[in-house]
């Protein structure tokens, strides 16, 4: 691949100028979010004494305290709890589930869960429908045959082929799931989804929302972490589910204080914009080279995730080894299939990140089995995404 300057090969020139469309869509959602975002610092009079580092306990940590109250106000709910003591998304997710549910017996309303939370509790899951949309009718079902506690929506498609719900799409199944079984909570995986729409499940009735700071709300900045946001009652018992009852929220000090997460928030909304500019430039560019991609080019997108289904094992390393060599940090490394914790299949992925394991920053990685598809997501800034992808389709295209 040539490409000097400001001057592009003809063929991602002719892409990039087809996206004009849908990026004008992603600036004006981050524009949104981000007056969202400033009202609320505004709001929470954010100042440098909010970025001071504790110690020991952590008891009385303003700065840790007042992001809590500035992240319920960005996402639309009575009380957040952020931390870097969540050592994952998943870590998160599963506090909001044991807040709900301690002994597990959840409800998953749109087909299996993530496949590292399927260890976490006991399940029950209804398939999603052929054409990857929730099965309304197998959902109403099940919650009137059993009582469960909790019922559970990922808001991403994870390792399948299903769609991505929106937030509207969210509200739905949880206008249904509290129909057929009134006062049940319901916990939304929030990953990849934050702020690629105006508001966030909060607004759409979820109980808790919860998510991961090395994806879009970190705004590439977060070293760790991760977040949930909901009901205060429920986000109380979240927190002792971290800690230990009795203790709670109150303890945990941020040794290297929470610049970082202040700022990544504030970034967030336009990281996020740039990081779906660089999936929709990816899904017109192998979409006009044949490859079946998802969302399709064009289509509304509720998270960061681009899916592409390579067909065979050869094809789709040679994509995301094309990644990873156009990554800024580890560029030289071929990365190689391996057993990931909490994965049934091997996993390849390319992940040259500041952050390890960063999806904000560009990604891709797939599970070694059929069809072979691929799940690509970040790309900040757009160009350094832009830069990723065209080395990745030069990659396939030789």
């Amino acid at each position: 691949m040539e490409c000097s300057g400001a001057f592009l090969p003809d063929w991602a020139g002719a892409v990039l100028a087809d996206c004009a469309e849908e990026f004008a869509r992603f600036d004006g959602a981050a524009l949104a979010n981000t007056r969202r975002v400033l009202d609320a610092f505004a709001r929470r009079r954010v100042s440098d004494r909010h970025f001071q580092a504790s110690t020991g306990y952590g008891y009385h940590d303003l700065g840790r305290d007042t992001l809590d109250a500035l992240w319920a106000d960005v996402f639309g709910a009575e009380d957040a709890l952020v931390r870097t003591h969540f050592v994952s998304g998943t870590h998160a997710i599963g506090c909001a589930l044991r807040a709900v549910c301690p002994q597990g017996g959840y409800l998953s309303l749109v087909g299996e869960p993530y496949d590292t939370l399927r260890g976490v509790m006991p399940y029950r899951s209804v398939p999603a429908r052929e054409d990857g949309t929730p099965d309304a009718e197998g959902i109403e079902r099940a919650l009137r045959a059993r009582a469960y506690p909790a019922v559970f929506i990922q808001r991403s498609r994870g390792y399948s082929a299903r769609g991505t719900l929106d937030v509207a799409g969210i509200g739905e199944l949880i206008r249904l799931a509290k129909s057929a079984s009134p006062g049940i909570s319901v916990v939304v995986d929030n990953c990849y989804g934050e702020f690629c729409e105006t508001r966030e499940p909060p607004a759409a009735g979820a109980d808790l929302t919860a998510g991961s700071l090395i994806k879009n709300p970190g705004g590439s900045l977060a070293p760790c972490g991760g977040y949930i946001a909901g009901r205060a009652e429920l986000v109380n018992r979240a927190a002792e589910a971290l800690t230990v009852p009795g203790i709670g929220r109150e303890c945990g000090a941020v040794p290297g204080g929470a610049r970082l997460l202040y700022q990544g928030l504030f970034l967030a909304p336009h990281m996020t914009a740039q990081a779906l500019k660089t999936a929709a430039f990816a899904a017109r560019a192998l979409s006009a080279m044949g490859y079946e991609v998802s969302p399709k080019p064009g289509e509304p997108r509720g998270d960061l995730i681009q899916s592409v289904v390579f067909g065979n094992a050869e094809t789709m390393l040679r994509f995301v080894r094309g990644i990873q060599a156009a990554s800024p940090v580890d560029s030289f490394v071929t990365p190689e299939p391996w057993a990931m914790p909490g994965y049934a299949d091997k996993v390849v992925m390319a992940a040259g990140t500041f952050v390890q394991g960063s999806s904000i920053e560009l990604s891709c990685d797939a599970p070694m089995r059929e069809p072979y598809r691929a799940y690509l997501q970040g790309g900040v800034p757009f160009e350094a995404g832009l830069l990723g992808v065209m080395r990745a389709v030069e990659e396939v295209r030789t």
